[in-house]
């Protein structure tokens, strides 16, 4: 597994304390995370990958699955 991913995995099962999310799993239909949790995602992908995410990024299909959020990082990424 890429590197990226397995933080991401590593971070949201750490915090939801499951102990394994598929790279395709979507975590809000799940049940896996919330609303609350979205923001602790948000304050750590900014931390850990130099990101600024704004208020027109937080929709929800930026962050369904392990794979989205890792494109969304590309896409963070490539505007700076």
């Amino acid at each position: 597994m890429e590197g990226r991913k397995h933080l991401i995995i590593e971070f949201i099962c750490k915090v939801t304390r499951k102990k394994q999310i598929q790279l395709d799993e979507d975590i809000f239909e799940g049940g896996i995370v919330n609303s609350l949790f979205a923001m602790q995602l948000v304050l750590f992908l900014e931390k850990r990958f130099g990101i600024r995410i704004s208020g027109k990024d937080l929709k929800q299909v930026n962050f369904r699955t392990v794979n989205a959020i890792d494109e969304f990082i590309d896409s963070k990424l490539e505007e700076n």
